[in-house]
């Protein structure tokens, strides 16, 4: 008998959500949380319908507040490994030295963002600097956004930028050089392009950023940056369970592959939120958590109705034997059989 029916690893948007869908569903459930959610530095998320602007920090502490409340329980700690039982279900070994069983693995761990090796850029992520316009762009509302072009995808974002300022400036850095197609298209629509590398990020006196300095010295003033950073699947606790990690089609970096059910490679385990898609914003992390707890529900009670079956077709064999063995000796008493 396993401990739990489910562990759900990671809580951030996706694990709660999943582990509120499983925990109203009244399997046992445990959440094991290292505090360390991808959007932590951001000040709110956003475009989240009755949620927008609410701080992640507030988000867990709702989150977590529910899933208790049904009575899921959540640990403050990392998985560290995981591994497959003889009998069935996993293993999974958390940093504080523990070991917890469960019949099912929910994998919810998000991922880490690397971003691109310019000085000082670290400072302002999830201020100043940012991934996705549609969701921070807002706050930097007709101010000069700067573009940084690491791939092919950034050279279409300078337009996106166009949405919240008339003053954006694409610089290529690492990226690819513009076709004759897009250099007129940012012409048209008055966007600066600037070549060369960028080295560093330049601040004022109160600490915002000003600008970004190019290899050349000079420095071109910004008041927000846009980037794209590469994202790094947080899932090497699973190379226990063969499980690893693979590029994913928009090139943004890598991702834990499952099927549109959430199921990955390894039966019995499953994944949601940005571990399997680094686009996937918050709104649709919670939605994926809970399609994968609605999976996971089918994929339990058909192994407990299997069992019941089983059970019960084995009771009736034994029945049947005891009720013949009863005939036969009714018979020798009453001497019908000699």
């Amino acid at each position: 008998m396993t401990e739990y029916d489910v562990i759900v690893i990671g809580g951030g948007a996706a694990g709660l959500s999943g582990a509120l869908v499983l925990s109203r569903s009244r399997w046992r459930v445990l959440v094991l949380d290292d505090g360390t959610p991808r959007n932590a530095p951001a000040d709110g998320v956003h475009n989240w319908l009755t949620r927008d602007g609410l701080p992640p920090a507030e988000i867990g502490r709702i989150g977590r507040a529910e899933v208790t409340g049904y009575g899921g329980r959540v640990r403050d700690t990392r998985a560290v490994g995981a591994r497959a039982l003889p009998g069935g279900g996993f293993a999974v070994t958390t940093a504080d030295g523990d070991e917890v069983t469960t019949r099912r693995v929910l994998v919810t761990t998000g991922l880490t963002d690397e971003l691109p090796p310019v000085d000082g850029l670290a400072a302002h992520w999830g201020g100043a600097v940012f991934a996705c316009p549609f969701w921070h762009a807002w706050e930097f509302r007709d101010t000069r956004i700067g573009v940084l072009s690491t791939g092919p995808h950034d050279l279409m974002k300078a337009h996106i930028a166009t949405r919240w300022s008339t003053e954006v400036t694409l610089f290529l850095h690492t990226g690819p050089e513009p076709d004759a197609d897009q250099w007129a298209g940012y012409a048209a629509r008055g966007i600066s392009v600037v070549d060369g590398t960028v080295t560093g990020v330049t601040t004022g006196a109160d600490g915002a950023l000003t600008g970004m300095r190019l290899g050349s010295g000079v420095v071109v003033p910004v008041d927000a940056l846009t980037v794209s950073p590469v994202a790094r699947a947080r899932a090497g606790f699973l190379d226990g369970l063969g499980l690893a990690v693979a590029a994913h089609p928009s090139g943004l970096g890598d991702h834990l592959p499952a099927d549109p059910g959430a199921a990955t490679a390894v039966p019995g385990v499953y994944a949601a939120g940005n571990v399997t898609d680094p686009m996937a914003t918050v709104p649709a992390a919670v939605a994926a958590g809970a399609q994968a707890a609605a999976a996971i529900t089918r994929d339990l009670l058909l192994a407990d109705l299997d069992a019941a079956v089983a059970a019960a077709r084995d009771g009736f064999s034994a029945g049947a034997e005891r009720a013949c063995a009863d005939a036969v000796a009714g018979d020798r008493v009453h001497g019908l059989v000699p």
